[in-house]
């Protein structure tokens, strides 16, 4: 299988060459390649774009590309993941399997009860960090449309920006909790979107959890067992892969 790489950031046009950006140069040179080897260019827009290696220089590698196709590795239906960013290393794990499993957008965020802080510079080195691993994944999965990772946002602070909810066919807030109100995914109606809402390890607060009802989020159950922070978005992610 010929080697897939994410160009998003360079004007591709057929019968000319590119030269590799940089992240997708240094992928190329970990995987050695040589000239003649033919790629894929992953356009971040939902086409790939075959291409062939012409040059592997010191500085750069250039690629004759050609004919584009219009590629669709993509859900039947927009879903965003709005997630209270689990600590540690989980939040890296979250944003590559979200990618793989077909995310549209992913909204970090921070909660009363977060147990990673993060502000300025290390939000900022934190959210470039965290679109490497979009790319990344999108090449091994094959992706051609990038997840969006938006930068991280006060839980308040974003519910309060939402407009106001539509009707549930046309766009699902689902917040997931075990209110005795909850339903699960399969006993809603079937929308054209979906915007879920997780918490962090702790959960989320009662008043967070009634400023999400405010914002026309509904509970939604996934079952009797308490799943992971990192573990309860991708899980109703999957879901909504083989349901919808």
């Amino acid at each position: 299988m010929a080697l897939r790489l994410v160009v998003d950031d360079t004007p591709l046009a057929a019968g000319t060459e590119a030269v590799l950006p940089e992240a997708a140069d240094r992928h190329a040179r970990v995987r050695r390649v040589q000239p003649g080897d033919g790629l894929l260019l992953l356009d971040g827009r939902g086409a790939e774009w075959p291409a062939t290696v012409r040059v592997v220089g010191r500085s750069e590698i250039r690629v004759a590309v050609g004919e584009p196709r219009a590629v669709n590795r993509e859900l039947p239906l927009p879903v965003t993941l709005a997630v209270v960013v689990p600590a540690n290393e989980r939040m890296d794990w979250l944003v590559e399997k979200a990618t793989e499993l077909g995310a549209t957008r992913l909204q970090p965020l921070q909660a009363e009860r977060s147990v990673l802080r993060l502000a300025g510079e290390r939000a900022a080195k934190r959210h470039a960090h965290w679109q490497g691993i979009v790319r990344a994944a999108s090449e091994q999965s094959g992706r051609t449309a990038l997840m969006q990772v938006e930068p991280l946002r006060e839980l308040g602070a974003w519910l309060a920006a939402l407009p106001p909810a539509p009707p549930p066919e046309a766009e699902a807030r689902w917040v997931l909790d075990f209110a005795d109100d909850a339903r699960p995914p399969g006993a809603c109606v079937r929308p054209a979107a979906i915007t879920t809402l997780s918490g962090p390890e702790g959960g989320l607060t009662p008043a967070e959890l009634q400023a999400a009802r405010g914002a026309g989020f509904v509970p939604l159950t996934l079952g009797p067992r308490v799943l992971r922070a990192e573990t309860a978005p991708l899980a109703l992610l999957a879901w909504a892969g083989l349901a919808l």
